[in-house]
């Protein structure tokens, strides 16, 4: 596993919950995707590291079983009413995660193209205060079945994220794209997502210029059997660029000045850029009403 860290981290989340009875949670964001994802919610395993897993459905507007399949398997199912983006429900699910208090959250496509068997690599180094936000690498040696226009394409986009972590001494990036993500508390409530469409890029560089300590795993990956990605070279490229162009617009300087402590010797988050707060805790994701597309966090934490 390689592993960078910018600054230091201090994490401080649900000080009255017993580290061992707060849950790893796995989130799943769909759409339209009921073939798949009774089986990835079946296969996701019950306990790991002395935690209980809780398996999150976050159904983006299904128009098919997908819901209902997720709950037979088993899995708490959120509803967001209608298509709103991969972007969005994975904001929905880090909420819900952080409601809950989780000792780590982690997120998978539905579609099958990741093992949820490897959840535990992937939470391990933030079990053991090793890393706030770790990526599963399907380039870091184990065995994946990938198209070679997606295997160009994905080398493309990560070698333009490596060059860009380098502005905060990030020098392990191997795979940019990788829908096989886990964050720690802290960087789970203080994670910002800048548009609905995707959240790779941004997220990432999100959370590397607020200090989180970057980290990979190496992940199995297989091309996806059952229906249709999303992902088309051009609207993809429409939507991301100017998301990622933005988030470095805001981001903060790796020689930055540090922020003065304030009267009580704290020192404040270090703001990125205007953001939507949860203002209060939530138990299930909204409904039809869309999110603004605007940069938003799923809650405040240290940075």
């Amino acid at each position: 596993m390689s592993a960078t860290r910018a600054t230091h981290v201090t994490l401080r989340v649900a000080p009255d919950a017993e580290p061992a009875a707060r849950p790893v949670v796995m989130i799943l964001p769909a759409h339209d995707e009921e073939a798949t994802v009774a089986d990835v919610v079946r296969r996701a395993p019950a306990f790991l590291l002395g935690h209980r897993v809780e398996v999150v459905v976050v159904d983006d507007g299904s128009t098919d079983r997908t819901g209902e399949s997720a709950a037979a398997a088993g899995a708490t199912v959120h509803s967001l009413g209608h298509n709103r983006g991969l972007g969005a429900a994975v904001r929905e699910g880090l909420a819900w995660a952080v409601e809950r208090g989780a000792a780590a959250t982690a997120f998978l496509d539905a579609d099958g193209e990741y093992a949820p068997e490897e959840l535990a690599a992937l939470v391990a180094p933030i079990l053991e205060g090793r890393a706030d936000y770790v990526v599963g690498s399907r380039f870091a040696g184990l065995p994946r079945a990938m198209r070679p226009h997606r295997w160009l394409g994905n080398r493309a986009l990560t070698l333009a994220m490596k060059l860009l972590v380098r502005r905060w001494g990030v020098r392990g990036l191997t795979d940019g794209q990788s829908g096989y993500r886990a964050l720690s508390p802290g960087a789970a409530a203080d994670a910002e997502i800048l548009h609905d469409f995707n959240y790779a890029q941004v997220l990432t560089l999100d959370l590397i210029a607020k200090g989180f300590r970057y980290a990979e795993v190496p992940v199995s990956y297989r091309f996806r059997q059952h229906g249709r990605s999303f992902v088309r070279l051009g609207p993809y490229l429409r939507r991301v660029v100017p998301a990622v162009w933005r988030e470095l617009r805001s981001a903060p300087s790796a020689t930055a000045a540090p922020e003065a402590p304030g009267e009580d010797g704290a020192v404040r988050p270090r703001p990125i850029a205007r953001a939507l707060r949860l203002a209060a805790p939530r138990s299930a994701c909204p409904g039809p009403e869309s999110a603004p597309r605007d940069r938003v966090s799923v809650g405040s934490g240290p940075r």
